[in-house]
């Protein structure tokens, strides 16, 4: 009779990172080969074999508990880095929004494009930063450190499972709203300044003039606090780290 339990306690252990594969941006996420996911996935579960202790054969209904745990520790750790990303397009959202670059895809439905060229600018800036500083190695670490505070088994919810929630859905603001502001602000006062030359002279057609102005000004506040934003989100890469951990640890 052939014994399976070695296969499925390597498959149980083959989740987490699995799942961190699957859902953090610096590993490809969505769009890396299937291929690519699969086989970064079993090397990193034949490098954690070692040091990880696999529970033996569990009950059916144990084994599903501890297979969504697995998930879900994944997942949340995968998360932190998805939120810093998100947090760095938000802030291109905002500019494109402000700058005028947004219009096309808020009033063409045909193609479903909900992104503009600042928000890929700065998702793909973030995502670099992340791997100039090394954040794909303190995440694996991260992950492997796990199992001693979380082995792979039953555990529970904990209560701090929604604080934690918010907290990493206000990190995506914060990082938006900071990475943004310097053209927010500056586009603020263009448009006060725009709002007392048409009071000024009413004769001015301000749809006319207002567009390139908002364009030039955007655009060259936006050159200038770039070189900015690597810092900036190099700053907020360890707590986007401590939030995903700290959402992990909930599922104790």
């Amino acid at each position: 009779m052939i014994d399976f339990a070695p296969a499925v306690r390597f498959a149980l252990l083959l989740i987490r990172p699995g799942m961190l594969v699957a859902s953090a941006p610096v590993f490809g996420a969505a769009f890396a080969p299937v291929r690519v996911r699969i086989g970064l996935s079993i090397l990193l579960a034949v490098a954690l074999l070692p040091s990880v202790e696999v529970p033996a054969m569990l009950p059916p209904v144990a084994l599903a508990l501890a297979v969504a745990r697995e998930l879900a520790i994944g997942l949340a750790l995968g998360m932190a880095v998805r939120a810093l990303i998100a947090g760095a397009e938000f802030a291109g959202h905002l500019t494109g929004t402000q700058i005028g670059l947004s219009y096309g895809s808020i009033v063409d439905p045909i193609n479903g494009v909900r992104n503009n060229v600042i928000a890929g600018l700065y998702g793909n800036l973030a995502l670099l930063v992340v791997f100039a500083i090394d954040g794909h190695h303190a995440l694996v670490r991260t992950m492997s450190a796990s199992y001693a505070s979380m082995p792979i088994g039953e555990g529970h919810i904990d209560p701090s499972l929604a604080r934690s929630v918010v907290a990493m859905l206000g990190l995506v603001f914060v990082l938006g709203v900071r990475l943004a502001l310097p053209v927010m602000a500056a586009l603020l006062i263009v448009e006060l300044a725009l709002g007392l030359v048409s009071r000024a002279a009413p004769a001015i057609n301000l749809f006319v003039v207002a567009t390139p102005v908002r364009l030039v000004v955007g655009l060259l506040v936006l050159a200038s606090v770039l070189a900015l934003a690597p810092g900036l989100v190099a700053r907020f890469s360890g707590t986007a780290l401590t939030m995903g951990a700290r959402t992990a640890a909930a599922f104790r």
